[in-house]
């Protein structure tokens, strides 16, 4: 029961981490110095979705599960929780592509670095 009760704990704080990585910048809008803890946290965000990698939050989560008896999954979080979600099997019989994947990594680079440029100006008037 308790490794069941840690997975779900381990998901919640993985799609709470992934929550970080695409919009920590707009928390930086507000509290500046959180740049140091999202900057990091946004390129490894970014890094995952360009390589290929699997986060080691997706081996703790199947790590309790299988302490619990429950299956674990392969891949890595986002392709099992996520894309079924936002690109059903119709739109992509074959899996997500690898593309979809960069693509999404240059979009929440894009985005990020659209706040932190807004943050520097703003900064730069301000001094």
């Amino acid at each position: 029961m308790i490794y069941r009760v840690l997975a779900d704990a381990t998901v919640v704080l993985h799609l709470l981490f992934i929550v970080f990585v695409l919009a920590g910048g707009m928390l930086v809008w507000r509290w500046r110095k959180l740049a140091w803890v999202h900057v990091p946290a946004l390129a490894w965000g970014a890094a995952i979705a360009f390589f290929g990698w699997v986060c080691p939050l997706t081996y703790l989560e199947n790590y309790f599960r299988a302490k619990g008896s429950d299956a674990g999954y392969g891949g890595g979080f986002v392709e099992y929780y996520l894309i079924p979600l936002i690109y059903p099997d119709l739109l992509f019989p074959g899996g997500f592509p690898r593309t979809g994947f960069v693509a999404i990594g240059v979009f929440i680079l894009l985005f990020n670095g659209v706040i932190y440029w807004r943050v520097w100006q703003g900064r730069a008037k301000a001094s």
